[in-house]
């Protein structure tokens, strides 16, 4: 809930989310049937749309459940399906009637016969596979029916199967990739054996480190939000799965900035690029759309260069915040503080107070909650953050 209370408060225009089955998120923390409809009601009041994925493939031992789970859907007034079955497509027709039906990225829809057979099947919406240049989806626009709308993955983790079909993760660990519960065996370190000589390894020299030969790069297209408006994309979606709630408000803040100046034709700032480093990321590419993106073959760890040190939940006319400490930090710290359609701005720490007002010696405990003097008033959900990384 926190993560999509961040997406909503930090400018998306829909939300994607799952309920505790038949959704491809098994890590991810999903929403109970009361919680499904508290987040729907949320995103509601914030004029925000809820997509709710339904996008494994159901077996038959599953499939006695699946209307109900439609049906709580439908009731619960979730504005999409995301749907990667055919069978659960018809389903979804007949028990979640008020729902638009989008079709999954594991559809893998890569030509425009494709997409104008789903669209006559009742879709409203597909996700195109993430394999597909700018050209390909030039095409797709110009030879589908202009009320398909058409959506591409424009940041996050990139797999280096076809649109995320891929069998490794169960063969060796058997957690299932295509049940979300991927162990991402193809960044782990590889070394050959030789038939004849068990249990002598000879490593695949990158470097004294050896090689990650599967190791595919995040996608980020943030500096390319014209050319992905210009092919006719009518949805940028943010993968996030088993991401921070801090990584959903920042990404969701710097795609949104850029998009409404491009849209307004403003010159973009360049504060909102800089954003999207402060996340936990790895290397970045362009993905698919401007040819092959290559792989990182030095290593597969993740740059993370900023904590989120705090989160505020409440702030006076003054600036006296209320936070919700995450990882501790000191009067004195340089720091960073980011909220809903607020740049972000630099200050040094200043003392801390109880909710009495009391002078705190620190603040190091998770959630306890604290009072800071901030310079100026910042909405609620601004971010605390400092920078962790070590100089090299």
């Amino acid at each position: 809930m926190e993560k999509l209370k961040m997406a909503v408060c930090y400018g998306a225009d829909a939300v994607y989310l799952a309920g505790t089955s038949f959704g491809m998120r098994s890590f991810a923390g999903n929403f109970t049937p009361e919680e499904l409809r508290q987040a729907v009601a949320f995103a509601h009041a914030h004029g925000v749309k809820t997509h709710v994925t339904v996008n494994t493939l159901a077996r038959n031992d599953e499939l006695p459940a699946l209307p109900a789970h439609l049906e709580l859907l439908n009731d619960c007034g979730v504005d999409a399906l995301i749907l990667a079955d055919l069978g659960a497509f018809r389903l979804a027709e007949q028990y979640a009637p008020r729902c638009e039906r989008h079709v999954s990225t594991q559809v893998s829809v890569t030509n425009y016969n494709t997409a104008n057979a789903w669209f006559d099947l009742g879709a409203k919406r597909v996700v195109l596979a993430r394999e597909l240049s700018l050209d390909e989806i030039a095409e797709i626009r110009r030879r589908t029916d202009p009320d398909l709308e058409l959506e591409v993955f424009a940041h996050g983790a990139m797999c280096v199967s076809w649109s995320g079909r891929c069998l490794l993760s169960n063969y060796m660990t058997g957690r299932d990739s295509q049940r979300g519960a991927c162990a991402q065996p193809c960044r782990y370190q590889y070394a050959l054996m030789e038939e004849k000589r068990p249990g002598e390894y000879f490593p695949v020299f990158e470097d004294e480190k050896g090689t990650f030969i599967m190791n595919s790069r995040d996608m980020c297209m943030i500096d390319h939000l014209d050319d992905l408006m210009a092919v006719g994309v009518d949805c940028l979606k943010i993968e996030g799965r088993a991401k921070s709630a801090y990584y959903a408000a920042i990404v969701t803040g710097a795609y949104r900035h850029v998009l409404d100046d491009l849209a307004a034709g403003r010159p973009v700032d360049k504060v909102w690029r800089d954003e999207v480093e402060k996340i936990s990321h790895r290397h970045y590419s362009t993905g698919f759309f401007y040819g092959q993106p290559g792989q990182f073959y030095a290593d597969a760890r993740y740059i993370r260069d900023w904590q989120v040190a705090a989160i505020v939940t409440d702030c006076d006319e003054t600036g006296l915040a209320t936070l919700s400490l995450r990882n501790k930090f000191a009067a004195g710290d340089e720091i960073e503080l980011v909220g809903p359609d607020r740049k972000p701005f630099s200050m040094t720490a200043p003392g801390f107070f109880d909710l009495d007002g009391l002078p705190l010696s620190e603040v190091r405990t998770p959630q306890m909650i604290f009072q800071m003097q901030l310079p100026c008033p910042v909405p609620a959900l601004s971010i605390v953050r400092r920078c962790v990384s070590q100089p090299a």
